[in-house]
């Protein structure tokens, strides 16, 4: 079943393209469907490619095919001999879809992204807010957050990928076994799970190719812990 603004989007490329002969742009989009941005369009294009009702055709970075109409627009505008049309669009590269997706782009949140988080890298150096990433607010709890891009395979079979966008609730605290961000010496700054054994603090890779790291607690300051987790393909 499609949501108010996914079906509100299908109709009205139908539409479009039955009475001009051309896809509208993003903007004519954004318009019609009273959403502030054209990432919401971005979302709503997402949504109905995983429901099946369009594909982006591969080789053409700005073209969309719509393979079917859900029941209620087929009775309605479907015209006879219906086939799928190709609609030009300007179409960037998709978001993994493990996020909810938001009806009205108003209930989304802007975190800074930081950079990319490597050895030898304090957090406060990356500080950066020219650079956001939108996400739900779902996703979020109280207090501040930001956002870190992964750079390595250390912590792969926790299910974090080199390349992929995390959600970090800024925090000096984090329970045993959580994954945080540490600064280790006031200088190197690493994505670990946190392990507190005895009077140390160690920091645990999920990769068995890299050895866990062990630090008396003066030496690591907790910069904040994972809540979430974004990728791209």
């Amino acid at each position: 079943m499609l949501t108010r603004k996914q079906h509100e989007l299908l109709q009205y490329l139908h539409d479009y393209l039955e009475e001009r002969g051309v896809s509208p742009s993003f903007d004519e989009m954004k318009d019609a469907l009273g959403l502030k941005s054209k990432s919401g369009i971005h979302r709503l294009i997402l949504a109905l490619e995983e429901r099946r009702f369009i594909r982006r055709l591969p080789n053409r970075a700005r073209a969309i095919e719509v393979l079917r109409l859900p029941e209620d627009l087929n009775q309605e505008t479907k015209p006879k001999g219906f086939s799928p049309k190709v609609i030009q669009g300007d179409f960037g590269e998709g978001v993994a879809a493990t996020l909810p997706e938001p009806e009205v782009l108003a209930e989304t949140a802007q975190l800074p992204v930081y950079g990319r988080i490597a050895a030898g890298t304090p957090i406060e150096a990356l500080r950066d807010h020219s650079t956001t990433i939108t996400v739900p607010p779902s996703m979020l709890g109280r207090g501040e957050h930001y956002a870190l891009e992964v750079e390595g395979d250390s912590m792969v079979e926790a299910g974090i990928h080199d390349g992929d966008t995390v959600i970090i609730n800024r925090s000096d605290t984090a329970d045993n076994g959580s994954i945080v961000v540490a600064l280790i010496d006031d200088s190197e700054a690493t994505l670990k799970r946190l392990r507190r054994k005895g009077g140390a603090i160690a920091l645990e890779p999920a990769n068995k190719s890299y050895e866990t790291r062990i630090f008396p607690p003066e030496r690591i300051k907790i910069q904040g812990r994972l809540i979430g987790l974004l990728r791209r393909y």
